[in-house]
């Protein structure tokens, strides 16, 4: 299985949440059986490495995001994984705008995909401060670990 989450520029949520549910998937013991990535749906920050306050925040729960570099979609992502899991509707709006058709079925909204009912989008906490990116972790850690619960009652 092959999961990747996308936001838009790849430097904030997205990488947040790939580390979230790399952690999660380990604990698990599903490291062998599921890949994560992450991507943008711009390419503006394309080679950086997540914002400070990303790691930082990541850190803080016990998750190295640090090696992370922000990479745009591409259309071979389409084909290469299984879902591609959006942070928010613009998001997803934008991935299913670019989908091919036969490939439009795997392009789901995150939150509600991993069975989180509150809330359907992540937030962008780029323009806040540390509350924002504390906030965005614990939805990412909820999704990730409604991500596990989904994909191992799958199998």
């Amino acid at each position: 299985m092959r999961l990747l989450v996308v936001c838009l520029g790849n430097i904030c949520r997205s990488p947040m949440a790939e580390g979230a549910l790399r952690e999660r998937i380990r604990l698990a013991g599903l490291a062998e059986l599921i890949e994560v990535d992450s991507a943008g749906t711009g390419g503006w920050h394309r080679g950086e490495p997540p914002d400070p306050r990303a790691i930082r925040c990541a850190r803080g729960h016990g998750v190295d995001i640090s090696g992370s570099r922000a990479r745009q979609l591409r259309a071979q992502d389409y084909l290469d994984f299984d879902w591609l899991l959006c942070a928010d509707a613009d998001n997803h709006r934008e991935v299913l705008r670019l989908a091919p058709a036969a490939q439009r079925d795997k392009v789901a909204l995150w939150l509600p995909w991993a069975g989180g009912a509150e809330v359907e989008a992540i937030p962008d906490p780029y323009a806040g401060g540390e509350a924002e990116f504390e906030r965005v972790w614990s939805l990412v850690d909820g999704a990730a670990r409604g991500t596990v619960r989904r994909l191992t009652e799958a199998r």
